[in-house]
């Protein structure tokens, strides 16, 4: 007499749980929004970083609002190779100016490029002049430029990468890992009805 099939193996019996899928989904789905919130902040953040619209001279002064956590720096237009300007910056506490970033920005057929970066300790007025023997256009604005958007821009799609990377490897270990467990649980319920014997025997009930 031929030994009765092996009972079907429940997919809540195989392991890993399938739960893994949802988390693979989540990861992807974490970073994706990270990496996409990175970015848009990233183009935001630089679409203004010049503050073209309020240039000033040599010799002349601006004054500006600034905090220690501004991160503002002095931009200057179309410089040139060789260039030589001095800035000064007076205010509460002791602001001062100091070598920036390599960094570049384009307005309306305009190259600008950080010419200092302003460090302030104090939240206040800050009065700010700029001196060099030839004319010259400078604005205040955020310290970073295209090549700073580049790399923030790079940081996000990594993180859009690493969430699908992330998400894949996830979801192909845990079908080999499932497929290798339910095929281990197959075998032990063939083995187990060749013998006549239940795969999974029930265990004796203790005695009164």
């Amino acid at each position: 007499m031929q030994p009765a099939p092996p009972a079907p193996i429940a997919p809540k019996d195989i392991r890993p749980g399938r739960h893994w899928y949802g988390t693979a989904a989540a990861v992807a789905l974490v970073l994706t929004v990270l990496g996409v919130v990175l970015g848009m902040n990233a183009v935001s953040g630089v679409a203004d970083a010049v503050d073209d619209g309020d240039q000033f001279a040599n010799g002349e002064t601006v004054t500006v609002r600034l905090g220690p956590d501004s991160d503002k720096s002095v931009w200057i237009s179309d410089p040139g190779p060789g260039f030589h300007s001095t800035c000064v910056i007076t205010g509460p506490g002791d602001p001062k100016v100091t070598a920036p970033g390599i960094d570049v920005f384009l307005t309306y057929g305009q190259t600008w490029n950080p010419r200092y970066a302003i460090e302030v300790t104090r939240t206040g007025d800050y009065a700010l002049t700029c001196q060099a023997p030839e004319p010259a256009r400078y604005a205040v604005g955020e310290s970073g430029g295209f090549l700073s958007l580049a790399g923030r821009l790079m940081v996000a799609v990594l993180l859009t990468g690493l969430g699908l990377v992330a998400c894949v490897v996830i979801v192909v270990v845990t079908a080999l890992r499932r497929r290798g467990h339910r095929e281990r649980l197959l075998a032990e319920r063939h083995a187990a009805a060749a013998a006549g014997q239940p795969a999974h025997p029930a265990p004796a009930s203790g005695g009164r």
